[in-house]
């Protein structure tokens, strides 16, 4: 069972920084890519950014220049540096991994639970 569990969320002020984390854990081959995405009540889930297993980055619109994707060295770790905050940029912020289970299987995608970053002075 593949479990991601993030972490870092909160409140901060317009123009402040949050870092968030994710830890993959389970049995698996290896990880494609990791990547964050998030929701607000009422619209659809978008992506924030996403690291392959190789360190390509990719970001949407709204955060490039301000966020920073990362993985960790062990790989099964990402994280999301966040600056320069804007209230828009608040919703819950998901976790998200390509896994390979076994050498030979496809990929599946696996979801954290969500952690909440609130932006407001």
């Amino acid at each position: 069972q593949i479990e991601l569990e993030e972490s870092g969320g909160g409140l901060v002020q317009p123009g402040g920084s949050l870092r968030l984390s994710c830890v993959a854990s389970g049995g698996m081959y290896q990880i494609d890519r990791m990547g964050w995405h998030r929701q607000v009540p009422g619209k659809q889930r978008e992506l924030v950014a996403v690291i392959t297993s190789t360190g390509s980055t990719n970001y949407s619109d709204a955060v490039s220049g301000r966020f920073t994707i990362s993985r960790g060295k062990a790989k099964n770790t990402v994280y999301l540096q966040m600056n320069s905050l804007k209230p828009e940029d608040a919703a819950v912020y998901y976790c998200n991994a390509a896994v390979q289970i076994m050498k030979n299987s496809g990929i599946s995608n696996y979801w954290g639970q969500g952690t909440q970053v609130t932006v407001s002075s």
